[in-house]
Parts: C-alpha cells; sequence; structure tokens
C-alpha cells in the first residue's frame, strides 16, 4: 500500500482507538469517558441502529455493502468535521478505517473517501490487538475475517505519518491506563 499523502501542517489533539471487529476499542473508549475524557461513538453500530428506527433488518442492510460503508463514513466525516482540533478527543474509529474496510469487501474507493482521507489528521493511533471473537446483532464477522480487518486496519493506518502504537491484550482497565502512559 503506498503511503497517503496528507497536509502534516495541519495538527489536532484527536487520538484514534481501532483495531479489528471484537478488539475492545468500545470498551476502551468507554472507559476513558468514564475517567472523564471525552470521546467519541463507533459509526458503524450507530449506523445499523439508526437503519433499525427506520424499519430495516440488519441484513437488508448489510446486503448492500458500498451503501452501508458509505452512510458510515459520512458519519465518520460530518463528526470529524465538527471537532475542535484543539480539544483533546479519543475516537471510536476514525475516517481511515473506511479504507480498510473498502478494501476487504473489494469495494472500489470513491471520491467522498478519496478526498476524506486526504484531510484527516490525527495526533496519535491506538491499535488494539484483537480479542476473542463475539458476535452480536451488529457484529457477523468469523475468525479469518476479524484477522483480516485488522491487518488492513494495521496496514492503512501505518501507511500515514501519525505514530502508531498497538496495545497488547490486557484487562480493560490496564489498556486504558497503557494508552495513557502512550500518550
Amino acid at each position: 500500500m503506498e503511503k497517503i499523502i496528507v497536509d502534516i501542517t495541519k495538527q489536532t489533539n484527536w487520538y484514534v482507538i481501532t483495531g479489528g471487529p471484537s478488539s475492545g476499542k468500545t470498551t476502551t473508549v468507554n472507559l476513558l469517558r468514564d475517567r472523564g475524557y471525552i470521546t467519541t461513538m463507533e459509526h458503524a453500530r450507530h449506523f445499523l441502529d439508526t437503519q433499525r428506527l427506520k424499519g430495516r433488518t440488519i441484513e437488508d442492510v448489510r446486503k448492500n455493502q458500498r451503501e452501508f460503508q458509505l452512510g458510515v463514513l459520512d458519519m465518520q466525516i460530518e463528526q470529524e468535521n465538527e471537532i475542535n482540533p484543539e480539544v483533546q478527543v479519543f475516537l471510536d474509529r476514525a475516517i481511515p478505517d473506511a479504507l480498510a474496510y473498502y478494501m476487504f469487501l473489494n469495494l472500489s474507493v470513491d471520491d467522498r473517501l478519496t478526498v476524506a482521507l486526504k484531510k484527516v489528521c490525527y495526533k496519535k493511533i491506538f491499535i488494539m490487538d484483537y480479542l476473542p471473537l463475539k458476535n452480536d446483532y451488529a457484529r457477523n464477522e468469523n475468525a479469518e475475517a476479524q484477522k483480516r480487518i485488522h491487518e488492513l486496519i494495521t496496514e492503512v493506518y501505518e501507511s500515514f505519518p501519525f505514530p502508531v502504537v498497538h496495545v497488547p491484550v490486557l484487562p480493560a482497565e490496564e489498556r486504558v491506563d497503557f494508552i495513557l502512559k502512550n500518550l
């Protein structure tokens, strides 16, 4: 994968918590929020929930992966456009995660994603090592898919000029402590 060219003069105080499915991202972000830090929500689950409120089933939403990925991307772009770059924020996934999912699903990259990727800026990326897979209504990957998505997320974020820290498998509170010690 080629390095992605971004405007390195832009700076934010944003930290990305990412990793493959079932890596403890949301648990970690929720624990950070409980400790008083500003955090964001994970948009794939939120998009699914909004579609369910409109009467669509999860299966119906997932049938059209391009529509699903674009819906999630649009939410992520809107969120990142609204965050003050100076405020310290922990993001539960970020725009580059979309590229990893596009690659995993063999979707062609559209202009919205290309433009958004050129504008991203993060202080540091924390990639969570994945945990045993636990599926639920919104998560339906198998262990092979979990591993491949994790690899693609790692590849994507390491193609950017932002520092990347790999967060080992630890008890949840210790993972939060590890992240805070590595800011």
